[in-house]
């Protein structure tokens, strides 16, 4: 009798296999919609942090050419030998330019137009000029 009701308490019911499943979608629902706005406010911040790291190069840059790189020759000037400059001393990045954090290139104009340094732009999550939140853009000069 004894093993009789040993074995009947050891198994889990499905009541209680229920009741878990559910607490474990109800915390789901709640925690992964902040999880993933954080990882887009981390991309912002990231890309923030990449503008601010090229320009940090591009006045490097500036100051051994006595220019900014035109906006055809772009910010691969910082890592490449662009004919006919005469002072490079570069490269002026540790590494490969990169792309955005939403895996798009930077764009990159000079003369800007917005004062007299180039202009760095990161379109954001939809690639997009203009936009809000996620799709707000990265630029340089704010």
């Amino acid at each position: 009798m004894k093993q009789r009701r040993r074995s009947l308490e050891a198994g889990v019911t499905l009541i209680e296999m229920l009741v878990v499943v559910t607490i474990i979608a109800l915390f789901a629902a709640l925690v992964v919609p902040n999880m993933l706005k954080r990882a887009d406010t981390a991309r912002q911040t990231a890309a923030k942090a990449q503008i601010s790291s090229f320009v940090t190069a591009l006045g490097a840059y500036k100051l051994d050419t006595s220019t900014y790189p035109s906006t055809e020759l772009g910010l691969q000037a910082l890592r490449q030998k662009p004919a006919n400059v005469e002072q490079w001393n570069g490269p002026y990045l540790p590494q490969e330019v990169p792309n955005d954090p939403w895996s798009r290139p930077y764009i990159y104009k000079y003369p800007g137009e917005h004062g007299d340094e180039p202009d760095i732009i990161s379109y954001g999550a939809d690639g997009q000029p203009g936009g809000d939140g996620i799709n707000t853009d990265v630029v340089s000069w704010k």
